[in-house]
């Protein structure tokens, strides 16, 4: 059991009672240079050393706000080594802030190891809030806020990334998740055939000069892409899971299906009841099935 009192670590430049240093970790622009809190500055300007993800773009934030924080670095490749010096030195008494490149550290990054390791180690871990994309996407999308899951990148295979969207296909909550603009079109795609046409919002370069976001389905936004190729990277904030899909996903895994009692009208109206369109009803139903659409279409207008 580990309980932590992080009052005592207000600035940067304090021990704690056990003798050890403090880690901080400061978020920094996802865009807009005034993203940046006062706070933020400040604990950077305090501490004894500042880790980064990378240190030539971290070396222009600190030069913009004038800060002359000692800066090594920390990143997924030299994460072990760096990682254990950045933990001696905590324990020796020094203060660390740890930053990423944008956003909030420790979020689908190496971070989340060295904070690992310093809780571990009784070290008291401080958080500095400040931007984030997959929460400031998540707020304009239009998409339900209330239950959301936030799920990184996408695996770069497609049978890796067709595992990846089977095992939340059932999740009702909002999903949300980060692609660069070279994978976006891929994704999008197959997101569309593991999960259908849900809503979604596609957003880029937050707090950014162009910053934009894209509401629709994901036909239209793959549509949109094919007119105005990716640019940037990306935040996917997608519609989860109807009810129906949700319980159709579970008796799936069961190895059950919840058609196989209903003919295929019923399985079709089932479908556009739910979601008004009879063109998607069939086609979902047709998968389901695993006919063409056009048997699907036929049999249904036989009646």
């Amino acid at each position: 059991m580990n309980v932590q009192r992080s009052f005592i670590a207000a600035s940067g430049g304090e021990k704690v009672s056990n003798g050890s240093g403090t880690l901080y970790l400061v978020g920094t622009p996802i865009g807009n240079l005034e993203d940046m809190t006062f706070r933020a500055i400040r604990t950077l300007k305090e501490v004894g050393l500042i880790a980064a993800e990378d240190t030539r773009q971290t070396r222009k934030l600190l030069t913009h706000f004038e800060i002359s924080t000692r800066l090594v670095s920390y990143h997924e490749h030299n994460k072990e080594a760096s990682g254990m010096e950045l933990i001696r030195l905590l324990e020796e008494g020094q203060s660390i802030a740890l930053v990423s490149d944008a956003g909030l550290p420790a979020i689908s990054d190496p971070g989340a190891d060295l904070v690992k390791a310093a809780a571990e180690r009784d070290i008291v871990v401080v958080p500095i809030p400040g931007a984030n994309a997959a929460l400031s996407a998540l707020i304009i999308s239009g998409l339900p806020t209330d239950r959301f899951t936030f799920m990184g990148f996408p695996p770069r295979e497609r049978k890796s990334l067709n595992e990846w969207l089977k095992h939340s296909r059932k999740e009702q909550g909002t999903i949300i998740c980060y692609e660069s603009p070279h994978r976006v079109m891929k994704t999008l795609n197959a997101i569309l055939e593991q999960w259908g046409d849900r809503p979604i919002a596609m957003v880029r370069e937050l707090t950014k000069r162009h910053e934009e976001a894209a509401r629709g389905t994901v036909t239209e936004c793959i549509a949109w892409l094919s007119e105005h190729p990716p640019l940037g990277e990306y935040c996917l904030v997608i519609g989860g899971a109807s009810e129906a899909d949700a319980e159709a996903a579970q008796l799936a895994e069961d190895g059950r299906s919840w058609w196989k009692e209903l003919d295929i009208e019923e399985h079709v109206n089932r479908y556009e009841a739910e979601l008004g369109d009879r063109k998607e009803a069939i086609k979902r139903a047709a998968q389901d099935r695993g006919l063409s659409k056009r048997d699907v279409y036929n049999e249904v207008m036989k009646k």
